[in-house]
């Protein structure tokens, strides 16, 4: 990082390397390949931070126009998400009053963090840029423009300015799945301070209130499968060594964390205390080994409290939902 003469912190950081376009015919492959071939903006700048981006995004037409066809700074309202292609223009707009907080309700405050519940269909423009500032980021082959069926939750620091947000998971308000989030991004210049796992953990405390289990969208990217394989193994590791069982199933595991039977086999798998002895799984591990797990795979900063969570699901029938841990035996 690099400090600007104007006071913004420029981060440059390189492309990460995903495969996501499994499922893709050839001729669709080629299309893709040669319409973000080209990135269409080098950097965007939100508050205090400016990156350099990863990826195309297929920002409105009227931006890139206006550069030629390619946009060198895109400048962004880090409270509105409103768009501009000159800092005057930002500054101009900020200058007449905004709120400082994004739109919709805040449901989680603790010291310095904040998040906020946005619904697609009510705050439509603010949704869809924030998928367009998430796709500069991320290699998705698709890109949901139809914001309408989700919801946004983003997160936010706090300070005497105010909310500043440092990334964001959307999830579906219903899943036939399953699935407890669909697209999870922290913005390049908060990264490396534990809000991916936040996020995370958040999307499955937001689930234990449901109580459902639920699971991330399938199939994951690499880069996906970084991320959770922490927050399940230290979640489900130390899960284990506070009970005080003696036995217990991967359905009681389950119902607790609401994390879904087949990512916590996979997980007890990944650790090797798994065992598959005729057609039944039993978890092989004593005090002293969870003891060492739990060093080695600790659960960390920053947590969810679930204490400061103020918030209320969408209310659906529990007998018909096969993700209600009531309908779990």
């Amino acid at each position: 990082a690099a400090g600007g003469g104007d006071g913004n912190i420029i981060m440059s950081l390189p492309p990460q390397e995903l495969d996501e376009h499994e499922g893709m015919t050839e001729a669709s492959l080629r299309e893709h390949e040669e319409v973000t071939k080209v990135k269409n903006v080098h950097e965007i700048e939100i508050g205090l931070y400016r990156m350099e981006t990863w990826y195309f995004s297929p920002i409105p037409k009227e931006l890139t126009e206006k550069c030629g066809g390619t946009v060198s700074v895109l400048y962004v309202c880090e409270f509105s998400l409103n768009f501009f292609v000159r800092k005057e223009e930002l500054l101009r707009y900020q200058a007449k009053g905004v709120m400082r907080h994004p739109p919709g309700n805040e449901i989680y405050r603790k010291g310095k963090l904040s998040m906020f519940e946005v619904d697609g269909y009510q705050e439509r423009i603010y949704c869809q840029n924030l998928c367009y500032i998430a796709k500069l980021f991320l290699d998705h082959k698709t890109l949901y423009y139809d914001v309408d069926p989700f919801l946004f939750y983003i997160l936010c620091e706090i300070d005497e300015r105010g909310y500043h947000p440092v990334g964001y998971f959307s999830k579906e308000k219903y899943s036939d799945v399953g699935y407890n989030l669909a697209c999870i991004l922290t913005f390049p210049s908060h990264q490396r301070k534990g809000y991916g796992r936040f996020l995370i953990s958040f999307s499955y405390e937001l689930s234990k209130r449901e109580e459902k289990v639920g699971s991330p969208e399938k199939p994951m990217s690499d880069l996906g499968q970084q991320a959770y394989k922490p927050y399940w193994t230290s979640t489900i590791v130390d899960f284990l060594y506070k009970s005080t069982e003696k036995s217990m199933s991967i359905m009681d595991i389950s119902k607790k964390t609401s994390i879904m039977a087949e990512d916590i086999i996979f997980t007890l798998n990944q650790l090797g205390i798994l065992k598959f002895i005729y057609g039944v799984y039993f978890i092989t591990a004593d005090d002293a080994l969870l003891e060492k797990l739990r060093k080695k795979h600790p659960v960390k900063e920053p947590q969810v409290d679930p204490k400061y969570l103020h918030w209320a699901p969408f209310l659906t029938d529990i007998k018909r939902d096969k993700f209600s841990i009531h309908s779990k035996k």
